[in-house]
């Protein structure tokens, strides 16, 4: 095999690995870094889970908050948060 063929392989190879990995490298991780603990239900809009996936093994969830719509992570074992989530499983939809 040539040089010249050897190197075309690579070149073919590393930009099919490099397309893949950019489609890939959006959210690959978790987007909760820290999280709240102390109950601030009055100052919440809305409430969004995020389910475990393979990028991420936490149950993540983030408050909209009414005044700045500002995004805070919600510690999920908290009691408080326990309570919100079960209100929220028994409102209608």
């Amino acid at each position: 095999m040539s040089v010249i063929t050897i190197v075309a392989l690579l070149v073919v190879l590393f930009s099919q690995e490099g397309m893949t990995a950019g489609n890939e490298g959006a959210v690959l991780r978790c987007q909760c870094i820290a999280t709240e603990k102390k109950p601030i239900g009055r100052f919440i809009a809305a409430v969004e889970v995020r389910l475990p996936t393979s990028e991420c093994r936490d149950t993540e969830i983030v408050a909209i908050l009414k005044k700045n719509r500002r995004r805070v992570c919600l510690d999920p074992n908290a009691p408080w948060i326990q309570k919100v989530l079960k209100k929220l499983a028994t409102r209608p939809q």
